[in-house]
């Protein structure tokens, strides 16, 4: 889907997708609970974590000059956050690993009313 329809489409989703800013994300993953929580397919870093790397870098990059490479991130980061955000556990969610693994893709869930 690299046609412009289907770039102008999954640029719209991901910006309502991921709803921090690429400076909010980069303090988010500089902290501890970002390293805590995801899965790490090597024993490294998490595959989330890795992810909020990439977001912060699309969103200071200007639209014209993203890669393909950035959309295809971009369509797993919908996918993921579409996905996650219906596994909402009850209560308060604050301090949870499910909010910490979605911010780290670049979601912070309690921002979804502001």
């Amino acid at each position: 889907m690299d046609d412009e329809v289907g770039r102008q489409r999954t640029w719209r989703e991901f910006s309502g997708a991921v709803n921090m800013t690429a400076s909010e994300l980069r303090r988010w993953l500089d902290g501890d609970h970002s390293q805590s929580v995801g899965q790490r397919p090597d024993g490294g870093e998490s595959t989330g974590h890795a992810s909020g790397r990439h977001v912060a870098q699309i969103l200071e990059t200007k639209k014209s000059d993203l890669s393909h490479a950035d959309f295809d991130q971009m369509r797993r980061v919908i996918d993921y956050v579409k996905r996650h955000v219906a596994q909402r556990p009850s209560g308060d969610v604050e301090d949870t690993a499910w909010r910490h693994s979605l911010m780290n893709w670049g979601h912070d869930p309690l921002k979804e009313n502001s």
